[in-house]
């Protein structure tokens, strides 16, 4: 059966300064079952591997991708290698950098580490205060929930009057935008920005419904409330069900225009779409007025400041805090979420500690990057076995090797944290990115991996049971490839079948 995917491919249009997401009807084939190739034989050996794999690579429609591939044992002394192909040379990594991430901040922060955001008041008269100061650390968690949570806790104080509402958004210090990320990604709700005070991941989320033949889509928004904040410029169709299916979505940089165009058959679901937010610390500090403004607190002048202030005499009057590292990275792992990701990162470089043996840059971005890298070598990582310039693994600019990957996916089996990192990958056929993968296999329910997708890139690494060999390694990356990420995950898939039933023999 076909289905309607969101392919999260963007195209920029220049005449309108506005960039397109492009939905693409594609069959979606079962990974693993139904293939071509040959059934393994009922005992799969080691000898056998390397000709194995190069039989599944080497298939015409792939054999002008680059393959990078390793294949370790967890346990055992000397070469624990049982397959490598290419191993220590560097390859775009996708969202499998997210495992070298997530390692580095349980390693330097801990499962417990969370993210508090403050509120401070000065010259309390009554039931009036002359500044309220939000401080943010850039906890991706908050929604509509958390600021209602915060106003309650000031109207229990008595506040009903603030003179001046202060969003204070310099913590994290550095542009909220990566400079390596593409035009097409930044527009997207995967490429939000990162900074200090995050509402709803800064996104904006909205579906579009078929209606009657020949009507344009319906635009229904999550928040009812960003109806009144975006125009929304509609040239979309429902069209029959023989014409074909495409969505191009997207916003202008400088104004709150959303644009619709393409078209959906009639009776089709309903498709989600989400954009990033442009300005996220003001749209955080407008949501913030609204939850005081629907307990009863007016609010005053409003400003974002992006410098640190000082204010000795100012106390905290309320806080939140996020949910503990070991939650966020179940976030990050299964659903490989690139802002969750990417505030990580910055926290690494908001709280140092110590590590690293040179001065830290004043950008946070850049100084979490050295703490992640002193992390992953006190995990043993190699340091020069990968290059990063962000967390998430969406630049293509960032370069791993299959080495590093297993690198760390074996120094976290020794780290007190490993139950916690383990339980957050994705589980094959069951849970995350992995949940329609490896179904009727015996991967299902077993192995635990974390997938990459760029176009041209898809990777996999992580950990199989293995009855013979107790726990196998492995990393999978597969670059400059002009074929679909179906295709790929499809062979990818095979291989870690196979490694399921490896045996010594």
């Amino acid at each position: 059966m076909l289905k309607l995917t969101i392919a999260r491919l963007y195209k920029s249009l220049k005449s309108l300064n506005l960039l397109a997401l492009t939905l693409t009807l594609v069959s979606l084939p079962s990974p693993v079952k139904g293939q071509t190739s040959p059934t393994p034989p009922q005992r799969f050996c080691q000898s056998q591997l390397e000709s194995t794999i190069a039989g599944i690579i080497n298939r015409p429609q792939l054999r002008r991708a680059r393959w990078g591939i390793l294949v370790e044992t967890l346990d055992g002394g000397g070469d624990r290698t049982l397959y490598r192909r290419d191993a220590e040379q560097f390859f775009i990594p996708a969202s499998t950098a997210k495992l070298l991430t997530s390692a580095a901040a349980l390693q330097h922060l801990g499962p417990e580490f969370r993210i508090r955001t403050s509120i401070y008041g000065s010259n309390p008269t009554g039931d009036r205060i002359d500044s309220l100061r939000i401080v943010g650390r850039g906890d991706p968690t908050i929604g509509k929930t958390q600021l209602e949570a915060i106003a309650q806790q000031l109207q229990q104080q008595g506040i009903r009057q603030v003179g001046e509402l202060i969003g204070e958004d310099s913590y994290f210090i550095g542009s909220p935008v990566h400079p390596n990320w593409e035009w097409e990604d930044v527009q997207a709700g995967y490429g939000a920005p990162v900074n200090s005070l995050i509402f709803n991941q800064n996104s904006v989320d909205f579906t579009l419904t078929p209606q009657g033949l020949g009507q344009p889509l319906s635009v229904t928004w999550a928040n009812p409330a960003e109806q009144t904040q975006w125009q929304v410029e509609n040239r979309s169709t429902t069209v029959s069900t023989d014409s074909r299916e495409f969505l191009e979505v997207g916003r202008e940089f400088s104004r709150p225009i959303v644009r619709v165009a393409g078209q959906l058959h009639v009776g089709s679901p309903a498709e989600e779409v989400s954009i990033s937010v442009a300005e996220p610390a003001e749209n955080f500090l407008g949501y913030f007025r609204q939850a005081l403004n629907g307990v009863g607190i007016t609010t005053g002048r409003e400003m974002v400041s992006d410098e640190f202030r000082n204010m000795p005499n100012q106390q905290e009057l309320a806080a939140i805090v996020s949910p503990p590292l070991s939650e966020m990275t179940v976030e990050v792992l299964q659903k490989s979420n690139n802002l969750y990701t990417e505030v990580l990162l910055r926290s690494l470089g908001a709280n140092p500690q110590g590590k690293g043996n040179n001065p830290l840059p004043e950008e946070t971005r850049e100084a979490g990057l050295q703490v992640l890298k002193a992390a992953l070598t006190e995990l043993g990582v190699d340091p020069t076995s990968y290059d990063l310039v962000d967390a998430s693994g969406l630049s293509r600019r960032n370069l791993v090797s299959p080495e590093s990957l297993v690198q760390t996916l074996r120094g976290m089996a020794g780290s007190p944290y490993f139950d916690i990192y383990r339980e957050a990958l994705p589980l094959a056929g069951v849970s995350g990115t992995l949940r329609t993968r490896f179904r009727n296999t015996p991967a299902a329910q077993t192995v635990r991996a974390k997938t990459g997708t760029l176009t041209g890139v898809s990777g996999l690494s992580g950990y199989v049971p293995n009855s013979e060999y107790n726990t196998v390694l492995f990393s999978i990356l597969v670059n400059q490839s002009d074929q679909s990420s179906a295709i790929l995950r499809t062979a990818i898939d095979e291989i870690v079948v196979l490694l399921t039933r490896l045996e010594r023999c």
